[in-house]
C-alpha cells in the first residue's frame, strides 16, 4: 500500500487571479453529494485529468492526494493590497503597537479576529506568539479556553484534539497573526499619512 503524503500548501496573494494568469494550472476539485464542484481554492500545476473546457480537476481533491497529485490553495488576502513591494513588506512585519488591539474600531477592521474584540480585549495579545493562540481559540475544538488563563492556554491549546472538531495548526495560526501584524502596522501607517 503506498504511503500517502499529506501536502497542505497554502499561499497567500493580494490577487489569485493575477499570479494565476502566469501559470499553467488546473482547477481542484470537491466531491459535494457526489457532484465535482470547483474548490474554491486549490490548484493543481501537475497534469492532472481535468475537463477541457471548465479547467476543472476530473478527481475530487482527496482522491487526487491519494493518486499523488499536490493541491495548492491560493488564498485572496486583500489585506496585501496596501503592500507596495517586498521592503514594504519587511517593514510591515514589525513589532506592532499592540495597544491598538484594545481600540475596537482597529480590532473589527482585522483579518479573522474582526468579530470577536470582547475576546481580543480580555486576553491582550502582546506578542505574535499570543494573538496566534486567541486565532487558535475561536476555532471550535478550542473554545473552552476563552475565559481560561494565559497559563492554561498556552499549555492546552496545540493539543491536538481526540474527538476530530475543527481547530487550528499552530503554522496556520502563527501565519495569520503575522498578516494580523502587517495589517496593524498598514492601518497606523495609514494613519499617520
Amino acid at each position: 500500500m503506498p504511503t500517502r503524503l499529506n501536502f497542505d500548501v497554502d499561499i497567500d496573494f493580494a490577487s489569485r487571479d493575477e499570479v494565476l494568469t502566469h501559470f499553467r494550472h488546473a482547477s481542484a476539485s470537491i466531491n459535494r453529494k457526489g457532484v465535482l464542484e470547483k474548490h474554491n481554492t486549490g490548484v493543481y500545476f501537475q497534469n492532472i485529468p481535468k475537463n477541457p473546457v471548465t479547467n476543472q480537476a476530473n478527481i475530487d481533491y482527496k482522491k487526487a492526494q491519494d493518486l499523488g497529485y499536490f493541491k495548492v490553495d491560493m488564498l485572496n488576502v486583500g489585506i496585501y493590497e496596501g503592500v507596495r513591494d517586498e521592503l514594504h513588506l519587511v517593514k510591515l512585519m514589525k513589532e506592532p503597537n499592540w495597544k491598538l488591539l484594545e481600540i475596537e474600531g482597529i480590532v473589527t477592521e482585522l483579518f479573522h479576529i474582526g468579530t470577536y474584540f470582547d475576546l481580543v480585549k480580555k486576553l491582550k495579545p502582546g506578542s505574535v506568539e499570543e494573538l496566534a493562540m486567541v486565532l487558535a481559540i475561536i476555532r471550535p475544538s478550542k473554545k473552552y479556553l476563552w475565559n481560561e488563563s494565559w497559563d492554561k492556554i498556552k499549555r492546552e491549546v496545540w493539543i491536538k484534539p481526540d474527538d476530530g472538531t475543527y481547530t487550528f495548526k499552530k503554522a496556520h495560526s502563527v501565519s495569520y497573526a503575522m498578516a494580523i501584524v502587517v495589517q496593524l502596522n498598514l492601518l497606523e501607517e495609514h494613519a499617520a499619512s
